[in-house]
């Protein structure tokens, strides 16, 4: 998260099964990317609406990726890269420098208390069991910059299995969330180890300062998409805070750490053909994230089943 207000826990680590799967063979031998096919037929002159539909991305996200191709090859051919790239890539290397160093320090204050001999046998285990959730978020962090990596560089593929949406929502962190309508027939085609963490981080924003009444996972079929809505009842959040959340880094007013924010949830999203976004008014948040439906049910109007946790 960008702002880690007082009383806001970060969101708990998800048991890594597995690491990045990139493409054999190095990019020399990788298939066409989608992005660069769709983005070259909007260059050729096809309408964006037309290949958004071919290629089941949002319209919005095609026209970024318009203008990110366009605005790289400007510089590459004028010889000229933007200023921000060295900017973003030494608050990158201080922002993953303080990620590591923070569950590094608690992890080697504890092998301390390990070490020492009048640490009272009752106590041991307890110390173990810090040590072990230290190493745990450094894993954790470690691989959310991994995921970061491979979804710039293109080498993220998400494996995609068929998982019902109630199954999703019952891996959120803290109590079971409250969900609006019937979801025990929907499912998507999504990673079972990489779109959850869409999902949690989205859960996590919508607790931020000041704290919500209530929150709650609304979840519906809107066209070619399945949208799934983190939605939070009370004062609205800070807009400056709502617009850092898709930073890829910042510090927290009350200097307690350097977060990825909602960054990797948008590069997970855009790597399963989705995107996400927020709205908000006086009194609600919506957090959303919109993936393709199944593409055997595309065309159908009867919600794809799925199974229930």
């Amino acid at each position: 998260m960008v702002a880690v207000p007082d009383g806001t826990t970060p969101p708990r680590a998800l048991p890594l099964r597995g690491r990045v799967r990139g493409l054999p063979g190095g990019r020399a031998t990788e298939p066409p990317d989608l992005r660069v096919s769709a983005v070259l037929e909007v260059l050729a002159g096809e309408p964006v609406a037309e290949v958004a539909v071919r290629w089941s991305v949002d319209v919005a996200l095609l026209h970024r990726w318009v203008r990110a191709f366009t605005d790289a090859g400007t510089a590459a051919v004028t010889n000229r890269p933007e200023g921000h790239i060295a900017r973003q890539r030494d608050r990158f290397l201080a922002a993953f420098a303080h990620e590591v160093r923070s569950p590094l320090t608690v992890a080697q204050g504890w092998v301390g208390l390990l070490l020492d001999d009048e640490l009272p046998a009752d106590d041991v285990r307890a110390s173990v069991q810090r040590l072990h959730e230290a190493l745990g978020r450094l894993a954790e962090r470690t691989f959310d910059v991994e995921l970061l990596a491979a979804a710039s560089l293109g080498l993220l593929r998400p494996r995609r299995e068929r998982i019902g949406v109630a199954t999703l929502i019952s891996s959120l962190p803290d109590a079971v969330p409250e969900v609006d309508g019937a979801v025990s027939g929907l499912a998507v085609e999504v990673d079972p180890e990489l779109f959850p963490r869409v999902l949690r981080d989205l859960w996590w924003a919508a607790s931020l300062l000041p704290a919500p009444r209530a929150r709650r996972v609304e979840v519906g079929v809107d066209g070619p998409w399945i949208e799934l809505r983190v939605v939070r009842e009370g004062e609205p959040i800070p807009p400056a805070a709502l617009q850092a959340l898709f930073e890829p880094f910042d510090l927290g007013d009350d200097a307690s750490g350097i977060t990825i924010g909602l960054y990797l949830a948008r590069a997970l999203a855009v790597a399963h053909g989705g995107s996400i976004g927020v709205e908000q008014d006086d009194v609600q948040t919506a957090l959303w994230v919109r993936v393709p439906l199944p593409q055997h049910d595309s065309g159908s109007t009867t919600p794809p089943r799925g199974d229930t946790p």
